[in-house]
């Protein structure tokens, strides 16, 4: 049973109401709106979401309390868009999605709320996994909490629906959609959000069609921290993109704005920057106590401004309602949203790990293999040529991949044979590229982004974490971004860079759940690779890093000079999650990766040399680190040597002690890694990273102990 939880909003609302003059002729009086009606019941449920939200909580029965009290102007938004225009919310958006489902028959918004507040399996978007504005059915696609993570993606996906339509490629939306993004003045602070602007305008001062409406709900506070008043204003209002303003506590002030903007940004196909003027009602959230830091008269003063409030008085003076037929709508309400609220608590919850990671499983792929020649960045460019021309949805873009070809030439020719409308320079901004991935990807496109250094991404790499590998899980599989992001990275690169073009940090990667970690060493390899990533990617909706060691872009030789040994030779396949061997050595597996890999080799001739027979089995995928090829082979010599070029700390070679330890493997167990420091220039270098003398001193020293 739910009790009875009171709020002082709750009390002001009926106490302002009550003493309300009723309507008496003349004046503004209208008659029925019924426009003005519908806003005010979505407003309505909105709030009493938010009262029973509280209410759950304390019981012990709920699990997310961030409301949208003071927020209800934005079902003026919702009602200014289509149901068919993609929208990215903020998290206190109740009225809007109530009032979007409102304009889609067969929904129940409130059902919806009430079961992803208490965590329910059958919450219609993220199935009990996490309580976010969500339904594919009212094109709401899932957010994080992660702050302004999602404007890159925003901007990604206005881009696409337009390169969907230039290329003449289907759409989940209507050719003449926009795409809303909510987000509060807090966020509009945040880095990712000043890019993702930037990004916007950066467009529309090229004219490239962008129909995206930034809309920003000014409350003036960030938990506890203000926004100094106009500074939203000021910061956007000139900044070179169309810019609306609106009180979103009058609906008087909201409607014909939201309005004007919606329909500015659809006729022109540019980005605009809505700025609303809000009141945050009930403090940031549950737990939050607003009392440590504003003023008991500070708190009150807002409740003048309470949109329900100002709403109620709007239909009184009208003559819409009288006071008392007000306050009849409020508790019919409150007792509509109880009763699905009591409803939502008794569903059944996710009962199990399988049942919670069920949005990340995977099925297995069939990648077609072309054979490709040359080096590892001829093999990778042969292979980008292969997936474009045979996929028309493939984009390739990040910085320099258009006309110049890529730093290292790895895209040449692409944007000459296949234009720019598919492979395209992006601003000098990691989290736009990422972005652009995201957004791309939701309509229906398969994003081959490229983030120039391995270094470069960790500035961005939320999109990626909390973005990019959260969709699937988020919206129970019904939104995907697949994608392969190309990254150029590791060490040993000769004569340049130190450390930000020689990184050979991957830990920060290494635990998204869902993401696959692909690291060739070979141009065969590479190649087949890029085919598993795509099939992942298009079956799965798989999110792909594919990391591309630099040193190797275009090494031909591996044992003597002149002697090829390290082109394309092959034609396998590489299915996810599954080795290369080389040899068949008895005395000792060396397990390792990349640039470990050539150095593998040239160790186990000199051991050969000795009388010593080892294997190679080069792991190629990171994750999934292949545990069934890494366990037959371990147990087969029974020694095991990891030779592993990234850091001793969070490297490979951790991974890999795990999952033998795990797998039972009880055999001989060593590992070389390189030092757990950044990389420096020159030939300093060399002092810190994995070398064919260190591993070959190993090997000899796990054979012989």
């Amino acid at each position: 049973m739910l009790g009875v939880v009171s709020e002082p909003i709750d009390e002001h609302f009926s106490r302002t109401v009550q003493a309300l003059t009723p309507y008496r002729g003349g004046g503004n009086g209208g008659g029925v709106d019924l426009p003005l009606l519908d806003l005010f019941d979505s407003q309505l449920g909105s709030r009493h979401i938010d009262l029973v939200a509280r209410e759950l909580g304390s019981q012990g029965k709920g699990f997310y309390s961030i409301g949208s009290s003071g927020h209800e102007g934005n079902a003026a938004l919702a009602a200014a868009l289509r149901p068919t225009d993609p929208a990215l919310l903020h998290y206190r958006s109740g009225a809007f999605y109530i009032e979007r489902a409102r304009q889609v028959t067969g929904t129940n918004p409130l059902m919806d709320m009430a079961l992803g507040i208490a965590a329910a399996a059958d919450e219609p978007i993220s199935g009990g996994r996490h309580k976010v504005f969500g339904n594919a059915e009212l094109s709401i696609i899932p957010l994080t909490s992660t702050i302004a993570s999602h404007l890159p993606r925003a901007v990604g996906l206005a881009l696409g629906m337009q390169r969907a339509t230039k290329l003449g490629l289907p759409s989940p939306w209507p050719k003449d959609a926009i795409v809303v993004c909510g987000f509060g003045d807090a966020s509009a602070n945040h880095s990712t959000a000043l890019g993702a602007l930037n990004a916007a305008r950066h467009c529309a001062y090229q004219r490239l069609p962008l129909p995206v409406l930034f809309v920003c709900e000014d409350n003036g506070i960030g938990i506890s921290v203000r926004t100094p008043p106009g500074w939203v204003s000021e910061a956007h209002s000139g900044a070179g993109m169309k810019y609306f303003s609106a009180d979103a506590t009058d609906l008087t002030s909201v409607v014909p704005i939201a309005a004007e903007a919606a329909n500015w940004v659809r006729t022109n196909r540019a980005p605009a920057f809505l700025h609303l003027r809000m009141v945050r009602l009930m403090g940031h959230a549950g737990s939050d106590v607003e009392s440590a830091y504003r003023t008991p008269t500070e708190i009150t003063a807002d409740y003048a401004l309470d949109p329900l409030v100002r709403t109620a008085s709007l239909l009184v003076s009208r003559g819409v309602l009288t006071p008392s037929e007000v306050l009849e709508r409020y508790e019919a309400k409150r007792t509509e949203v109880r009763a699905a609220a009591a409803k939502a608590v008794s569903r059944p919850k996710l009962a199990s790990a399988k049942e919670v990671m069920a949005p990340l499983s995977t099925s297995t792929v069939d990648a077609p293999f072309v054979p490709v020649s040359g080096t590892l960045a001829q093999g990778i460019n042969q292979a980008l040529n292969w997936i474009l021309s045979s996929d028309p949805g493939a984009l390739v873009f990040g910085e320099d991949v258009g006309r110049k070809g890529g730093v290292y030439g790895v895209t040449r020719g692409l944007h000459k044979k296949f234009g720019s409308a598919r492979v395209f320079d992006t601003v000098l901004d990691e989290q736009s590229i990422l972005g652009t991935a995201l957004g791309t990807a939701l309509v229906g496109f398969l994003p081959i982004p490229e983030i120039q250094y391995l270094a470069y991404v960790h500035n961005a790499l939320d999109q990626i974490r909390g973005e990019a590998s959260t969709m699937r899980f988020f919206s129970n599989d019904q939104y995907r971004n697949p994608m392969i992001v190309r990254i150029a990275g590791l060490s040993y690169q000769k004569g340049f860079g130190g450390h930000f073009h020689n990184d050979n940090s991957i830990a920060a990667l290494r635990d998204i759940p869902g993401v696959v970690i692909a690291v060739p060493a070979r141009a065969d390899d590479a190649a087949a690779m890029l085919y598993t990533c795509a099939a992942a990617a298009r079956t799965n909706g798989q999110v792909c890093v594919f990391l591309e060691p630099i040193a190797l872009y275009h090494t031909r030789d591996l044992y003597e000079p002149g002697d090829n040994g390290w082109l394309a030779s092959s034609s396998e396949s590489a299915p996810l999650g599954k080795a290369r061997i080389y040899g068949s050595g008895n005395d000792l597996t060396i397990v390792s990766f990349a640039n470990g890999i050539p150095m593998s080799l040239r160790v186990a001739r000199r051991l050969a040399a000795q009388g010593i027979n080892a294997r190679i089995l080069d792991l190629r995928w990171i994750s999934p680190l292949p545990v069934a090829d890494l366990l037959a082979h371990a147990n087969e010599t029974g020694r095991v040597l990891v030779a592993d070029e990234t850091r001793r700390t969070g490297g490979v070679s951790e991974a890999v002690f795990t999952a033998l330890l795990d797998g039972g493997y009880r055999g001989a167990l060593r590992r070389v890694t390189s030092e757990d420091c950044f990389i420096p220039l020159g030939p300093a270098a060399n002092h810190v990273l994995l070398s064919e003398d260190a591993i070959e001193k190993a090997a000899l020293d796990l054979v012989t102990a």
